[in-house]
């Protein structure tokens, strides 16, 4: 069967991991905040009213793309292109081609960072993979100038962290959001949790606090992943109300095919 992104793909692997995942929306709902498109965000309402549901409708739309046969995946993407292009309607307006692909970084910046953070270094070839597979995901949609490898890609990244983020009084509200639907101890764990994937430039911006204490619990962490103490800690970060959904980001989608390439044995974890 012709899959959209190959059953031994990197981006299967990470993509099939709760925690990973978790991480992914942590660094992302940090960089969303200081972008200077996020007024798009406010237009509808639906983020700053449900952040957290909102987190879990993205993850089931990325998921759909990276786990599912090409046409299955082709119209999920084509779907989105739909909602965005009848959200441009409304507005009037178009949203930049730059902060469509902001998007993209993001999840490609991301994917590679929780990876590192909880499993180990990833190779040139695999982030290759990850560049690949979400800019073919832009060109789905029509984004242009997208790079088509990890090393092309760096620079369109850095250029995007100096010129399209900006602290706005967008960026206190969605925090104040964050901290409102996540509680303060809940809170307190996701700003760790951000810090430990966010590029340094984010970090200051957001003046993210210090995460020593969760960088040196990180080896016990990976230990404890899949068991039921892993579980349990997983379930700390989000409100009882999303333990379902969370329960559920360990579970490849049915129906798609998983053949994952061997961890490298001389590979070992990046701690930060």
């Amino acid at each position: 069967m012709d899959y959209f992104v190959a059953p031994g793909s990197i981006v299967r692997r990470v993509w099939s991991k709760g925690d990973t995942i978790l991480f992914i929306f942590a660094g992302a709902a940090a960089e969303f905040a200081l972008n200077k498109a996020v007024d798009w965000l406010y237009f509808t309402g639906r983020l700053p009213a449900d952040p957290l549901g909102r987190l879990f409708s993205t993850v089931e739309y990325a998921r759909k793309i990276v786990f599912a046969e090409r046409h299955a995946a082709e119209r999920a993407i084509d779907t989105i292109a739909a909602i965005h292009g009848a959200v441009e309607q409304s507005r009037g307006m178009a949203i930049p081609d730059w902060a469509y692909r902001d998007v993209l970084y993001m999840l490609v910046h991301y994917s590679i960072r929780a990876f590192e953070v909880l499993e180990r270094p990833m190779t040139d070839t695999e982030k290759d993979e990850v560049v690949a597979v979400f800019c073919r995901v832009g060109q789905r949609m029509g984004v242009p100038e997208l790079p088509h490898t990890y090393a092309t890609w760096l620079p369109t990244r850095q250029q995007h962290l100096t010129h399209d983020l900006a602290h706005s009084t967008y960026t206190t509200d969605l925090y104040q959001q964050y901290r409102k639907h996540l509680g303060a101890f809940r809170y307190q764990l996701v700003l760790a949790g951000q810090r430990l994937v966010v590029p340094a430039s984010v970090r200051t911006m957001l003046a993210l606090p210090n995460a020593t204490w969760l960088r040196l619990s990180l080896p016990a962490y990976r230990l404890a992943q899949r068991t039921a103490l892993g579980r349990w800690l997983r379930s700390l970060l989000l409100p009882a109300a999303y333990q379902a959904q969370i329960l559920a980001l360990d579970a490849v989608p049915a129906g798609t095919a998983v053949a994952f390439r061997p961890v490298p044995h001389a590979a070992r974890p990046a701690i930060g």
